[in-house]
């Protein structure tokens, strides 16, 4: 992940605004957040520890960019990332969810990253083992009798010498291996022993005092123990490939490595994401009664989590001392001094996103490379129907978003997907059944107006509301 080559932030910016429109601050403060790990990895080692994130506090209404600048950073940084609502942490125990679990969760994602990427590097080896429990199936090995030769009165032409069934059947296996090889066995039959998952381990009810990482672990080492189940499948070569193919290639990996350098990684390199941090604020700070007991509850359990402690996973202890944390909220009822005086300290940096206007939303529609437009492009190129859109449109579906979100309530960039579904919805279903392949669909300014005019008259606009 760090390197020497690792972006700068003036590159990681250029990346970001490759997907996301505008916010050029939150931008600059998370490439800085960013390349301050690969600072800090650096760095002596003296000091490394002592280094800790600055933790960022993102302020803005929903459908602005907040969850994908996150999201992109952690892509970028190729990182283990995980998004959890500060929402699900209240009421814990009735519905709510442990706080230490965001921990769990990034250990966890942090292991199959690490898992997958191991697997990766092992895959020819994975191949080639595969290739012989299919040989197998199909051609079961003879073993050669040792100081045996036993004779069959036929060889393959010619004044040879008869063969006995080993080298009969090892002849046999190199033909058919370089059949597999070729791929001219895909759809034959063949049947092979898959591994089983059985049913997990449970334990009703923790012991007092054993949190739920050690329960997990606990739970782990149980099934361990438990003798490994498989079961006969009659599949087609190519299937029994693709069902085999992973099997092979976890037992080629050590997984205690994996478990330690994921950890690893997730400590160093981790970022959470915390969404709606404002529903957990006490509305003007009471906290007398009522929801504001739980919220404040919710605060001072992500505390510690935030400052720096050490969480009991299934895969070991991982510190959260150089954990990433960004919060996100839009505040519209709450402030961020609604939070606990702890928690807004651990959130040192704070930036406003801006709400977008109809000039950022021509844009979002035009220039990402995952804009609406080009996933609607790309959904028709699957009926080989050309879609494409004037400059004239965009613009028209640009004002109509921003205009519904001024006049019921601001969504955001989210608004475009309900303006862009009303547009299309009808040319979706005629494809292909009266829109037949090969034709082109060219969406005008004339047409947005034709397809959304009872959108835009009709004020009372609720039934749009995402």
């Amino acid at each position: 992940m760090l390197n020497d080559t690792f972006l700068t932030p003036a590159q990681i910016v250029a990346e970001l605004d490759k997907y996301i429109i505008g916010q050029h601050e939150a931008k600059r403060h998370v490439a800085i957040a960013l390349r301050n790990r690969w600072r800090r990895l650096h760095a002596p080692a003296a000091m490394q520890a002592e280094i800790v994130p600055n933790n960022i506090l993102m302020i803005g209404a929903t459908g602005v960019g907040k969850t994908e600048i996150a999201r992109r950073l952690a892509h970028l940084a190729d990182a283990p990332f995980v998004k959890v609502e500060a929402s699900k942490f209240t009421e814990v125990g009735y519905v709510g969810r442990d706080v230490e679990s965001m921990v769990r969760d990034l250990a966890e994602q942090s292991v199959n990253r690490v898992k997958a990427r191991r697997q990766e590097a092992v895959k020819a080896q994975a191949a080639d083992a595969v290739e012989e429990i299919i040989l197998d199936a199909l051609i079961p090995a003879i073993p050669q009798p040792a100081g045996t030769k036993t004779g069959l009165g036929f060889g393959s032409g010619g004044g040879e010498e008869p063969q006995s069934d080993a080298e009969l059947n090892e002849r046999t296996r190199e033909r058919f291996r370089q059949k597999i090889k070729n791929g001219e066995l895909e759809d034959r039959k063949i049947e092979i022993q898959v591994a089983q998952s059985g049913p997990s381990v449970g334990i009703m009810g923790a012991p007092p005092g054993m949190d739920e990482g050690t329960l997990s672990g606990l739970q782990d080492m149980l099934g361990n123990m438990l003798p490994k189940k498989t079961r006969k499948r009659k599949v087609t070569v190519a299937e029994a490939r693709k069902l085999l193919l992973d099997e092979e290639a976890a037992k080629l990996i050590d997984m205690d490595e994996v478990k330690d350098e994921a950890v690893r990684q997730c400590e160093n390199a981790g970022i959470i994401f915390i969404d709606e941090i404002d529903k957990v604020a006490t509305s003007g700070g009471s906290g007398k009664g009522g929801p504001d007991v739980s919220r404040q509850g919710v605060q001072r359990d992500l505390l510690p989590i935030v400052e720096g402690s050490a969480v009991s996973t299934k895969y070991g202890i991982v510190n959260t001392d150089h954990i990433l944390f960004i919060a996100a909220g839009a505040f519209h009822v709450s402030k961020p001094s609604d939070l606990i005086p702890e928690l807004q300290g651990r959130f040192p940096i704070r930036v406003e996103l801006q709400s977008l206007t109809k000039e950022d939303f021509f844009r979002i529609l035009k220039d990402p490379k995952n804009a609406l437009t080009k996933q609607y492009e790309a959904l028709l190129k699957a009926e080989d129907v050309e879609l494409t859109f004037d400059d004239e449109a965009l613009e028209r579906l640009a004002e109509i978003a921003s205009e519904v979100n001024a006049e019921v309530e601001n969504i955001g960039a989210r608004r475009l997907h309900t303006v862009m579904s009303r547009l299309l919805n009808d040319i979706l279903y005629d494809i292909p059944d009266k829109i037949g392949a090969h034709a082109h669909v060219q969406i005008t300014a004339a047409l947005v107006d034709e397809r959304l005019r009872d959108m835009m008259k009709n004020r009372d606009l609720s039934q749009y509301i995402l």
